[in-house]
């Protein structure tokens, strides 16, 4: 009755949801085409196998899970790959990283009635979901058809545990009709397993964010953009950074040039429809700013460099000398540090880390990241570290060890994975 109530509430509240999609399009036209997709009118894939399903809402999860999809690729060259995500930028990223090796659809909303349009048309023989993007109508019409759902790298912070918590009547059948869990670490899957989970389908796996191997090409990129800026002078970075954020890590950039003239400040801003403003913004503390997208070279008098392209991320990182992770002054919950810890820099991050706590804390702890609490602390973070190699130094090496020392997780995922396509094709078969 509950999940009832729920798709009511939905399917009320449906044009409003796709007034929003609209009025997000102003900005970022990509979220205007293939609505279709989102109603459960899922073109045609094109195979005969049935599919491994992988969901992930967006970049970050795309991001993450790509490893694992490139193995999947190589061990089963004859079972289709069919990726689903929420936002255009996840969609890019999985047309970026596979082309034509994968076949990537919009996630429709949740409603049965879409969902079962969209199982129908695709047919896969497993879902893996990335993280904790659960749907009680997703769940509960794949349970009906007896697709066996996995939840990969599972995450699950005290903050969303509480929120989980207060739509237990929902939750908990939610939780039933998983398959399986592969959750990162002690404490996520035993929130999950406060909120509903079954114990026996519990598996502690790590996070395969850890598994992250820094492309070669973007290490290469990373220097050669290091050369157009001067090999000499400090750089920092700002990635991933919200709504607020920029101009924070533009008044802390302006005030150290007061020491530190020739510090250059690279500004990649999470969200493309941002890109724009952003540069504007910046502009508006220096008169030498570059954007990546723009056709003009970067120099040593470039002040601040705008990275405002996708999927270019790991090589800005390169190019830095100590990196800043964004969504952690916005409320956020802050975005994966482990990106500039795998390339050896030292990590600085605000107070707000809920979605990465445990990683946060465990790399702050080996000496690879420092927390701060505002502006002001930013600041005397950054002047403790500008210029004082042999402290960068330590935190990087720090950082990179850190990284290495917890991959596997992809390991044990891969296998978790591989045990569960084989039972649903012997399953099949009967």
């Amino acid at each position: 009755m509950v999940r009832l109530l729920y798709t009511l509430v939905f399917t009320l509240a449906l044009p409003l949801v796709l007034a929003r999609l609209w009025w997000r399009g102003r900005k970022a036209p990509a979220y205007r085409q293939r609505v279709a997709e989102r109603l459960g009118f899922t073109p045609a894939p094109g195979f005969s196998a049935r599919p491994v399903w992988i969901h992930a809402v967006s970049v970050g999860e795309t991001l993450a899970i790509a490893p694992l999809v490139q193995r999947l690729l190589e061990t089963y060259p004859q079972r289709p790959i069919l990726i689903t995500t929420m936002t255009p930028t996840g969609a890019e990223r999985v047309e970026a990283l596979f082309g034509e090796r994968v076949i990537h659809r919009y996630c429709p909303w949740d409603l049965p009635w879409f969902w079962s349009r969209f199982l129908q048309r695709t047919n896969p023989l497993l879902c893996v979901i990335v993280e904790t993007e659960l749907w009680p109508n997703m769940l509960h019409v794949c349970a009906r058809r007896h697709i066996p759902v996995l939840l990969a790298n599972a995450r699950m912070s005290a903050r969303s545990a509480r929120g989980y918590s207060r739509f237990a009547a929902l939750t908990r059948p939610m939780l039933e009709q998983l398959t399986l869990v592969a959750a990162q670490s002690h404490a996520d899957a035993e929130r999950l397993h406060q909120l509903g989970l079954p114990s026996d389908r519990l598996n502690i796996t790590g996070s395969i964010k850890f598994d992250i191997e820094p492309d070669p090409a973007d290490i290469s990129a990373g220097a050669a953009l290091r050369v157009q800026l001067g090999q000499t002078r400090p750089v920092l970075i700002a990635a991933s950074t919200h709504e607020g954020e920029d101009e924070l890590l533009l008044r802390v950039w302006k005030t150290l040039c007061l020491d530190w003239p020739s510090l250059a400040l690279i500004l990649v801003p999470r969200h493309p429809e941002r890109f724009a403003s952003v540069a504007a913004l910046a502009r508006r503390y220096s008169k030498a700013v570059c954007c990546r997208s723009a056709a003009d070279m970067p120099s040593s008098d470039t002040e601040i460099y705008i990275g405002d392209t996708l999927g270019e991320l790991m090589q800005f990182y390169a190019t830095a000398d100590i990196a800043f992770v964004g969504g952690s002054f916005s409320g956020t919950g802050g975005h994966n540090p482990l990106e500039p810890a795998a390339l050896g820099k030292p990590v600085l991050m605000g107070p707000d880390t809920f979605n990465f706590a445990q990683i946060t804390q465990a790399l702050s702890d080996a000496g690879g990241l420092i927390q701060v609490a505002d502006e002001a602390g930013l600041q005397r973070a950054l002047r403790e570290l500008i210029g004082n190699a042999e402290r960068c130094g330590a935190m990087a090496q720090a950082a990179r060890h850190f990284v290495a020392d917890n991959r596997g997780a992809l390991d044990r995922l891969q296998q978790l994975i591989e045990d569960q396509l084989s039972v649903a094709e012997r399953n099949q078969r009967l």
